[in-house]
């Protein structure tokens, strides 16, 4: 371990690099972080990312989108406020710069939602969500009445006409986006309420199989896992079939002193078969607005300087 002075001019790499060296607390967690995640894009076939929907609301979404885009992963799992988030902002509701210490007695008054310090109006969420499945689902029930949600998503994802958005990214790219808890939401419920006049199901089984085919036919798993609750733990349930988890990076600020699976650690994981007993692993304790970008800033170059190296191997050979 070294004391460091920083380089006014350095770029992302270098100062990946400077985190390594500081080495202390969680800078030297996060230098060990991106050297596994780097590994694993280079050696995993099966590639998770599990995030939850608040993160959705602030302006990570983009970046969300683009490490889909890019196939830096190849299967998300999220919740049903990832798609309430998703879908409102790609249909135009406004998200707007708030405060954690306002009013929020007159946000109520004022008809606005809060999520931390950003702010949303209802008529930019629950109205735009409900009126677009309901017309999702009036196309969908002339196919058929029963969908899977990965399939039901993919739909979604279609219709949606913004760059900055994971579900149409994640369509336009094949990348499934399996979403456990779907029906705890905006979105969820408004499958409810269309599934009572138009016979919508369902298929919850659907995905379950498509995610254990996936764990059982790949050779090796990884998984950035942001933040805590069914997204996290529905990632690690189906990899415990294969043994664990060749590669595994948490993201949180939760603790473990109350059992909570949120704030379980990795280590706690191998007792369950959830992370291979000789996976590469470790704990970032960071807000996942700080971590994320430079995390995916290396991985997108990194993933883009691979591409294109083998490009250039085609070609000679």
């Amino acid at each position: 371990m070294e004391d460091v002075f920083l380089n006014p001019n350095m770029n992302i790499e270098d100062l990946i690099e400077v985190y390594g060296k500081i080495h202390g607390f969680n800078a030297g967690h996060l230098y060990e972080a991106i050297k596994i995640l780097d590994e694993m894009l280079h050696e995993a076939d099966l590639r998770f990312i599990s995030f939850t929907g608040n993160l959705v609301a602030t302006g990570l979404r983009g970046i969300l989108a683009q490490l889909i885009r890019e196939r830096i992963f190849n299967v998300v799992i999220t919740t049903c406020g990832t798609i309430d988030h998703d879908v409102a902002k790609a249909l135009g509701g406004k998200y707007l710069r708030s405060s954690f210490d306002v009013n929020d007695v007159d946000l109520r008054k004022g008809g606005y939602h809060r999520i931390g310090n950003i702010i949303v109006h209802q008529e930019h969420y629950g109205k735009l969500i409900e009126d677009f499945t309901r017309n999702l689902i009036s196309e969908l029930v002339k196919v058929r009445k029963r969908w899977g949600v990965r399939e039901l998503l993919y739909e979604v994802g279609l219709r949606l006409n913004d760059s900055k958005s994971i579900l149409h990214n994640a369509s336009l790219n094949k990348v499934p986006v399996y979403v456990p808890g779907i029906v705890d939401g905006a979105f969820g419920t408004a499958l409810f309420i269309q599934s009572q006049f138009t016979g919508f199901e369902l298929d919850l089984f659907k995905d379950m199989k498509e995610l254990i085919d996936s764990v059982f036919t790949c050779k090796r798993s990884g998984a950035l896992i942001i933040g805590g609750g069914i997204s996290k733990h529905h990632t690690l349930w189906w990899n415990q079939f294969k043994d664990g988890l060749d590669y595994a990076v948490y993201i949180t600020t939760a603790t473990e002193w109350d059992g909570s699976l949120s704030g379980a650690r990795t280590r706690e994981a191998i007792s369950w078969g959830k992370i291979r007993s000789g996976g590469k692993h470790v704990v970032v304790y960071c807000d996942a607005t700080i971590a994320i970008p430079v995390i995916a800033s290396h991985l997108i170059n990194r993933s883009r300087t691979s591409k294109l190296q083998r490009d250039l191997a085609n070609v000679t050979t």
